[in-house]
């Protein structure tokens, strides 16, 4: 066992949670490094076009950029650009360092392999949840910060309230995804089959029967979107309307949801056996 592995686990006298924090913190060492520079990238894409266009065009309506921001952040942001960077961070934890050879050297460590999970899993929704909170408030601001209305609804309108409730998004589309992809990096070899599942059924959510609506996350997280979206076209014909869910329980549901997941990927962790030869 390397003097690195035994500096990362600490103690075999340390509690669970401290082990699961020295775990966090190593991994998030490795996370910033420039192997994962695509996750900034991912996400700061939508805030260059906004700079781009607000040093451009001088002329602007303040309802027009309110839905527009709510397009960016509820269908790029929420549907696209986090699912992905919870894919790439997440289907590392366990499936990743196979393929590299490396997850052994932590596994024969003294370490509580439940520790090993959650520290994991929190060093992953650390990195996404400080990168995207970072990206939409970025993108917030500079959307609404060159203009004079824009300026008047962040100061004196609801802009404090709609920012407040879009990093509440983030944050918990970081967790759910996080959650569920972490768990697909246990239990199958082959995790993308899942990851593209999972991807379909989040984006067909909007067809889905009422009562299948509950299994997904952006059910959970629609009832906090400060703006609705038209829907136009032939999107009407497969949209079925489902009663909302209160705020409270969707933000509830989906965090006791997320411990649920990373509760039941800590046991299975249990029956985890590495062998790099059939992987």
């Amino acid at each position: 066992m390397s003097a690195e592995t035994m500096a990362v686990t600490g103690s075999s006298g340390w509690t669970a949670p401290r082990q699961a924090w020295a775990m966090a913190k190593w991994d998030l060492r490795r996370i910033a490094s420039w192997r994962n520079a695509w996750l900034p990238i991912m996400a700061f894409a939508p805030v260059l076009i906004i700079l781009a266009d607000a040093t451009k065009d001088r002329q602007h309506r303040l309802e027009d950029e309110t839905v527009v921001l709510g397009a960016i952040l509820q269908i790029f942001y929420v549907r696209f650009s986090i699912y992905f960077a919870c894919l790439g961070m997440f289907m590392r934890v366990v499936r990743g360092e196979i393929a590299e050879r490396t997850l052994h050297l932590v596994l024969l460590a003294p370490l509580r392999r439940e520790a090993l999970v959650a520290g994991k899993f929190l060093a992953g929704a650390l990195a996404t949840i400080l990168v995207f909170g970072a990206a939409v408030l970025s993108a917030f601001v500079l959307m609404y910060a060159h203009f004079p209305a824009g300026r008047a609804f962040l100061i004196q309108g609801p802009g404090l309230r709609h920012l407040a409730l879009y990093l509440l998004i983030t944050v918990l589309a970081c967790l759910g995804y996080g959650a569920v992809l972490l768990l697909a990096s246990l239990l199958f070899k082959n995790p993308m089959v899942p990851a593209v599942v999972v991807l379909l059924w989040e984006g067909i959510n909007g067809a889905l029967p009422a009562w299948l609506k509950h299994f997904s996350v952006t059910f959970y997280l629609k009832p906090l979107m400060p703006v609705d979206l038209p829907i136009m076209g032939v999107l009407r014909l497969f949209t079925v309307v489902a009663e909302p869910t209160p705020a409270w329980l969707a933000v509830s549901g989906l965090l006791v949801f997320t411990l649920a997941v990373v509760a039941y990927a800590c046991w299975r962790t249990r029956r985890l056996e590495v062998s790099y030869s059939s992987d």
